[in-house]
């Protein structure tokens, strides 16, 4: 009779140790999930500035204010006038910062990381690296067209 060969029990106790060490320390690599719920929350807040800028516009444009440059609606962020141009809430802080509930304010969880004439970037309060992730808003002042928002994501 012929001897049929195979594993021992202590041979495959030992390859699946090794296997549960290598998926321990290589496991977090893979599964970088801090990156993909910042991801989430600035696609969230540029979904929050889109919705924001056309209720504004809406809200200018029955008020005959959609063609001023400066003007401003009522209904920001505690009542407060939201400054627009062009119908569209300006970029900076008394503009989109007031359209946008949460957005400014001593309890916001963002904050502001620069801001020109035609644009407006915000940053997570916490975030040490504000160059990394952000989302930015930019005006369209020559054309009165709808502003731009994009996301730069927090990729390593």
């Amino acid at each position: 009779m012929k001897r049929q060969g195979g594993f021992t029990l202590i041979e495959l106790v030992v390859v699946i140790v090794i296997l549960g060490i290598l998926a321990v320390t290589a496991a977090p690599r893979f599964l970088n999930l801090q990156d993909d719920a910042r991801n989430a929350s600035l696609e969230g807040l540029k979904g929050a500035m889109a919705g924001a800028t056309g209720i504004v516009y809406g809200r200018a444009a029955v008020s005959g204010v959609e063609k001023s440059n400066p003007g401003a609606v009522s209904g920001g962020t505690n009542g407060q006038d939201i400054t627009t141009i062009l119908g569209y809430p300006k970029a900076s802080e008394d503009g989109i910062g007031r359209a946008v509930v949460g957005l400014s304010g001593s309890d916001s969880d963002w904050k502001v990381v620069s801001s020109g004439t035609n644009t407006i970037s915000y940053s997570f309060e916490s975030s040490k690296e504000d160059a990394k992730c952000l989302v930015k808003y930019t005006m369209n002042t020559t054309d009165g067209s709808e502003p731009v928002i994009t996301v730069q994501k927090c990729d390593n």
